[in-house]
C-alpha cells in the first residue's frame, strides 16, 4: 500500500480503539497475532519500547513506542487496567482474535474506498518496504520485523519502480 493508502485507511476507522490498532500495526510492523498477544505490562512507557514475546519462532523482540501514539497508547493501557484486563487490547468476551482483527481492518480498507485486497499483513508488507524507502537499511529491518534471516525479510521489501529510477549510475555521480 501506499503511505497515501495507508493515512486513508487509519482515517477511515469506525472507533478510536480500531485506529489505534491498525495504526500500531503498521507503525511497528507487527503480526496480528503479536498485536492481540500484547500485554499492558510489555510496555515500558518510561524507555518508549515495547516487547514481543514469544513471537513467531517463540523468539522475543523489542519494538519502539511511536511517539504519535504515546498517548493513545497510554490512555489505552489506563482504560485496559481499570477494567482489570491485562491485554493491550480485548473485546466484550475477552483477548481479541486475529479474525477480529482483520474484519476490522478489512472495513477501514472498504471504508477508505481502498481496492485492493487488504489485510492486517499488509500493513506489515507496507511497513518494512516504506522503511526500505525512506533509507533504513534492511538489516535493521530484519531486526525489527523478527527474522531471523535477511532472504526473509528481502520478500516484505517490495521497493516500487519509481524507487528504483531514482538511483543514478556511478558513472552519471561523476559527471563523465
Amino acid at each position: 500500500m501506499s503511505k497515501a493508502e495507508i493515512k486513508n485507511l487509519m482515517k477511515s476507522c469506525y472507533s478510536e480503539k480500531s485506529r489505534l490498532m491498525i495504526s500500531l500495526i503498521y507503525a511497528c510492523g507487527f503480526r496480528v497475532s503479536e498485536l492481540v498477544g500484547l500485554k499492558i505490562k510489555d510496555l515500558d512507557f518510561n524507555q518508549k519500547i515495547g516487547y514481543i514475546r514469544q513471537g513467531k519462532g517463540n523468539k522475543d523482540r523489542q519494538f519502539n513506542i511511536p511517539f504519535f501514539l504515546f498517548e493513545e497508547l497510554l490512555n489505552q493501557t489506563e482504560k485496559q487496567k481499570d477494567a482489570g484486563e491485562h491485554f493491550l487490547f480485548s473485546g466484550p468476551k475477552g483477548k481479541l482474535s486475529s479474525r477480529n482483527i482483520q474484519k476490522i481492518v478489512a472495513k477501514a480498507a472498504l471504508n477508505a474506498g481502498i481496492d485492493k485486497d487488504v489485510h492486517p499483513h499488509t500493513l506489515r508488507h507496507s511497513f518494512a518496504t516504506h522503511l526500505l524507502e525512506n533509507g533504513v537499511d534492511i538489516r535493521h529491518i530484519q531486526i525489527l520485523l523478527g527474522h531471523s534471516s535477511i532472504l526473509t525479510t528481502q520478500i516484505y521489501t517490495h521497493v516500487s519502480t519509481e524507487e528504483l529510477k531514482k538511483i543514478k549510475s556511478p558513472l552519471d555521480e561523476m559527471g563523465l
